[in-house]
């Protein structure tokens, strides 16, 4: 495999993913994204926070693709949505984990509280998850 400038020499792009994706630290999410037009129409109706992955039935660490809705597991399982992404193009996903919301195009967390095309999924999520309407100025 040929090395680029944004991957350190001698990882694969498998473990240049695993170590991208675990940056630890403040993380600044954006506030905008150009890849929103492949949202599904109706984010209104969603499945549970505890539905297992569609490809290997693992129950944690799972994301909902914001396209089409599958539920598929992180990268840190399977990377069944990693896998999902780079054969469908589907950029936008939702942790069940922590209700962030990460575009794989733009390599970078959306702020769901913000962007207004999130904010319903973000709440569905959330009541489903927890029972209640997220805090007031959470969504």
């Amino acid at each position: 495999m040929a090395s680029s400038s944004s991957q350190p020499e001698g990882l694969s792009e498998e473990d240049h993913d695993l170590i991208h994706g675990s940056e630890s630290g403040w993380v600044d999410a954006r506030t905008s994204c150009p890849h929103l037009d492949s949202l599904s129409t109706d984010l209104t109706h969603i499945p549970t926070p505890n539905t297992p992955c569609n490809r290997c039935q693992h129950p944690n660490e799972n994301w909902l693709c914001l396209s089409c809705k599958d539920v598929l597991c992180g990268r840190f399982v399977n990377r069944h949505m990693l896998h999902h992404f780079r054969e469908t193009n589907h950029s936008v996903a939702l942790s069940f984990s922590d209700l962030s919301v990460w575009c794989f195009s733009c390599d970078a967390y959306l702020d769901a509280h913000v962007i207004p095309q999130l904010r319903p999924v973000h709440e569905v999520a959330y009541v489903l998850k927890f029972g209640e309407l997220p805090p007031v100025g959470a969504s």
